[in-house]
C-alpha cells in the first residue's frame, strides 16, 4: 500500500497521537507498507533550538526510506486564537497544494487535530481521485469530536457562531470519510446521532506499550527516597492536568476535608492553566504533596506508587473521550475511583474490568466516602485479586489495536 498521511503535527513534536502514530507508522512499515507524510516545521512541544534544527529541513526519510516526510513552513504556534486560527488554514492550504502533487497514492489518513484536519483531507482524496481515475479512500482517525470539545472546555457555547462553523466541518468530514475510526463506543455513538451510519465507524481504542508501563513495588520505586514519600501510608495518586474539563480541584477538596486522617497521603503530579493556583492550595495542607507531571518514562513509577489512583472530570464531560491514563494505571494493577460521568466508556471499562468505582462526578462527599472504604478495604500496599494489566492486554495493547488499525486501512485500499 501507498499511503498518505497527512499530518498537522509530526514527531519530534509532542501531541497526545504522537506516541500512537509512531507506532502506527512502524506497524505498517513492518506490513509492507510504504508511507508519505506531509506537515509543517515542528512547533508544539518542541524548543526553540529544535525548532531552529528542523526549519530548513524540507524532507526526511524515516524506516529504511519506507517513510518519506515532507515538510513546509509555517508560523510558530501560540496562545493568540486569531494567530492560530491563521496557522491552521495556512497548514491546511499547504499541505493541499503538496498533496495533490503526489503520485501513487492508494489511501488518504489523517487525524483530527486541528478540527480542520478532516475536511482537508477529504478534499485531498477527492482531488486525487479525479487525478488518478479512481477511487482514492479517506480514513479519518477521530481523536477529538469538534466542536463539542470546545463546549465541554468553556470556550464556546452550542448554538453559537463557532459552534455552528465546527457543526458544518464536521458534517462534511463525516459525509466524505470511507473509514471512520473511533476511540470509545461513547465517540461512536455521538457521530451516529449526527449522522455518520454506522456501517463507516470502527471502534479502536487507543493503546499503550505494555512493555514500558509495568507494575513496580515500593521497594523498587524510586520516587519514594526522592521526594520522601511515606511508603507506609495509604496513598492516593493524582496525575494530571488541572483545567476547565478535569474537574481536578475536587481532588484538593477531598484532601481538605481528610487533612485529619494521618494515615491518609495525597500524591499528585500536575500541570495546566490552573496549576499553580492548586499548588497554592496544596502548600496548606500537610497531607498533600504535589509536583509538577513527570516525564512518560517514569509513568510506571507514578502509577505504582499508589493503593489508588483518581481520575475526574467536570460533571457533563465525561462522554468527551476515554481518559488515555486509564490504560496505564490499569498496566500497573492499581486500582481506580474515577469522579466520573456514570454512563462513560470509562465507567464501562471499569465495571467490566472491576478496576474499582466510577461515582458522579463533581460530589466530594461521594468522592471522601470512596476513598475511606478503599482504605479499609484495600489497605496500604494493596494486592489486586485480579489482573488489571491482563485486561488492558487483551483490550488495549500496542499489538492488538494496531493490527487493527492495519486492517481497517486495508480493507479500504482492497474496495
Amino acid at each position: 500500500m501507498n499511503l498518505l498521511f497527512l499530518d498537522s503535527y509530526f514527531e519530534p513534536e509532542t501531541i497526545a497521537y504522537t506516541h500512537l502514530e509512531k507506532n502506527l507508522l512502524e506497524g505498517l512499515v513492518k506490513e509492507g507498507s510504504k508511507v508519505q507524510v506531509i506537515c509543517p516545521t515542528p512547533t508544539r512541544g518542541v524548543s526553540a533550538q529544535v525548532r531552529e534544527e528542523y526549519k530548513g529541513r524540507k524532507s526526511e526519510k524515516l524506516h529504511s526510506g519506507k517513510v518519506r516526510v515532507r515538510r513546509f513552513w509555517a508560523p510558530q504556534e501560540g496562545r493568540n486564537p486569531i494567530i492560530r486560527a491563521f496557522r491552521y488554514f495556512w497548514c491546511n492550504f499547504r499541505s493541499y497544494q503538496l498533496a495533490v502533487r503526489i503520485k501513487g497514492v492508494d489511501l488518504v489518513f489523517s487525524n483530527s487535530t486541528p478540527p480542520t484536519q478532516g475536511m482537508l483531507s477529504a478534499l485531498t482524496a477527492k482531488r486525487l481521485s479525479k487525478k488518478y481515475k479512481k477511487k482514492v479512500p479517506f480514513v479519518y482517525n477521530l481523536q477529538d469530536i469538534f466542536p463539542d470539545s470546545l463546549v465541554n472546555a468553556g470556550i464556546s457555547s452550542k448554538g453559537s457562531f463557532l459552534w455552528k462553523i465546527g457543526r458544518r466541518i464536521e458534517n462534511y468530514t463525516y459525509e466524505n470519510a470511507d473509514k471512520i475510526i473511533v476511540i470509545s463506543e461513547g465517540f461512536k455513538r455521538n457521530i451516529m446521532a449526527k449522522g455518520a451510519p454506522e456501517e463507516k465507524i470502527k471502534v479502536i481504542s487507543n493503546w499503550i506499550d505494555l512493555d514500558s508501563v509495568h507494575p513496580m513495588s515500593r521497594e523498587d520505586n524510586k520516587l519514594i527516597n526522592e521526594f520522601g514519600i511515606d511508603p507506609y501510608k495509604f496513598l492516593v495518586i493524582y496525575a494530571g492536568n488541572f483545567g476547565a474539563a478535569q474537574g481536578a480541584d475536587i481532588v484538593l477538596k477531598a484532601a481538605e476535608k481528610l487533612k485529619d486522617e494521618s494515615n491518609i497521603q495525597f500524591v499528585i503530579f500536575g500541570g495546566g492553566p490552573y496549576f499553580e493556583e492548586a499548588k497554592k492550595t496544596a502548600e496548606k495542607l500537610d497531607n498533600v504533596f504535589i509536583h509538577e507531571l513527570m516525564p512518560a518514562d517514569r509513568i510506571s513509577e507514578v502509577y505504582s506508587l499508589g493503593d489508588v489512583a483518581l481520575i475526574t472530570c467536570k460533571p457533563g464531560t465525561g462522554n468527551a473521550g476515554m481518559p488515555s491514563k486509564t490504560w496505564s494505571i490499569m498496566a500497573c494493577n492499581t486500582p481506580i475511583i474515577a469522579s466520573f460521568d456514570t454512563d462513560s466508556d470509562l465507567a464501562d471499562v471499569i465495571r467490566d474490568s472491576r478496576a474499582g468505582v466510577c461515582i458522579d462526578p463533581g460530589n466530594v462527599d461521594v468522592l471522601l466516602g470512596a476513598i475511606k472504604v478503599a482504605y479499609s478495604e484495600w489497605g496500604v500496599g494493596r494486592q489486586n485479586s485480579h489482573s488489571l494489566r491482563e485486561y488492558v492486554r487483551l483490550n488495549a495493547s500496542k499489538e492488538i489495536c494496531v493490527n487493527r488499525y492495519i486492517e481497517t486501512i486495508k480493507s479500504q485500499c482492497n474496495r
